[in-house]
């Protein structure tokens, strides 16, 4: 990291940032050009959960190479000034890597499917439509390596 003085490495505040944020970005590799899509998701145990329709170009690159960069955002702001090159942004951000594998099993969806719900405000009975649950997957992210900044207060 360029600027070492705005790195995040208390556990805690990466661990806020993965627990209390909302949408996770993913880059999947593409040919030419990177993917990325933005997904709600759910975190457990240096893990993200994300659902998804069981077809689509999201699942067809990531069969191709599961292999991903993330990036979850935890808090911005713009900080406005007089002096147009004195603007700053505070924010709480992280980026990772991580490996994706795509659960099909029904238990294994039903599992991330709790922790997506648990991660977003309902902690207990969850109940799914089996034809629901037929017509998705669950991505599984599991985080290999994880950078945190801060800008501000």
């Amino acid at each position: 990291m360029r600027r070492q003085e705005k790195e995040v490495t208390d556990k805690q505040v990466i661990e806020d940032i993965l627990t209390k944020s909302e949408i996770c970005r993913i880059a999947i590799h593409d040919a030419e050009f990177p993917y990325l899509v933005p997904l709600n998701y759910g975190y457990c145990n240096n893990t993200l959960y994300f659902h998804s329709a069981a077809a689509g170009k999201k699942l067809d690159l990531i069969r191709r190479n599961n292999k991903v960069c993330f990036e979850i955002e935890y808090s911005s702001r713009v900080i406005q000034h007089e002096e147009s090159c004195k603007w700053t942004t505070n924010y709480l951000s992280l980026i990772g890597f991580g490996e994706i594998e795509i659960m099909d099993d029904t238990v294994d969806k039903k599992k991330g499917l709790d922790i997506i719900m648990s991660h977003n405000g309902k902690k207990t009975d969850n109940e799914y439509d089996d034809s629901q649950i037929n017509n998705l997957v669950i991505l599984k992210l599991t985080i290999t390596g994880l950078t945190a900044k801060r800008s501000g207060d």
